[in-house]
């Protein structure tokens, strides 16, 4: 109701502004009337396609329903299939181009208090590669366009979060914004080299290791050194 309520004041703004003759306004009034019928049938605005200039215009509403929505549904150790009740949420989910994520809280609770190795047999007996957490985190990166990249220095290793598409500068400015400013190269390694290879010697020895500038856009799981000079 509160998005209905802003997008018809913003409509009938947008209105007076073009019978006053502002021919920039008429992208937004466009925009509002391919909203509104959505919002009066009491869907969500994300529902609708939008093409980038829609978008760009739609960021200056912070409309609740353009949101996007991750579903998490908690299940029993044998409703991850042949369960009507997660079907529905699916079929809910899939109608308003959202996800579901299913887990169960009771084999989390249980993974939580395992060491690796025992978590990894553990989920290797009921047939899963990975826990719903783990996959409850990596959706919901996916969903706002968020990746993850590494250092790994002698004392310490750090995740970073960073919006994909950023650039190795501003990947750097994560870190502190001098990095970014004074950026020279960043030294790079897959994540699965850096694993394979046990390691920045190892991966470097490999040949795994690569100096990247700054047009190179930062991929997930990167294991990264920034050299800079300010």
């Amino acid at each position: 109701m509160a998005d209905l309520a802003a997008v018809e004041k913003l409509y009938q703004k947008a209105i007076k502004n073009t019978k006053s003759g502002q021919k920039d306004g008429l992208p937004l009034r466009d925009l509002l009337e391919k909203i509104l019928p959505t919002l009066e049938a009491g869907e969500c605005a994300r529902t609708l396609s939008y093409d980038e200039e829609e978008l760009k215009l739609l960021k200056g509403f912070q409309l609740l329903t353009i949101k996007p929505v991750l579903y998490v549904a908690n299940v029993s150790e044998e409703g991850f299939s042949d369960n009507p009740h997660l079907d529905v949420v699916t079929d809910f989910s899939k109608a308003e181009g959202s996800q579901v994520v299913a887990i169960c809280a009771d084999i989390e609770a249980e993974i939580s208090e395992l060491d690796l190795e025992e978590k990894q047999e553990f989920l290797s007996e009921m047939g899963q590669s990975e826990s719903g957490l783990d996959r409850l985190i990596k959706s919901g990166y996916a969903l706002l366009g968020l990746r993850t990249y590494f250092t790994a220095g002698v004392q310490e290793v750090r995740a970073w979060t960073i919006n994909a598409g950023d650039s190795a500068p501003q990947a750097a400015g994560k870190i502190h914004g001098d990095f970014e400013k004074g950026f020279i190269r960043a030294e790079t390694i897959a994540f699965d080299d850096f694993i394979q290879y046990v390691g920045e010697k190892g991966a470097k020895e490999a040949g795994k290791l690569r100096s990247e500038g700054k047009d190179y856009i930062v991929q997930d799981g990167d294991v990264v050194h920034f050299l800079f000079n300010v």
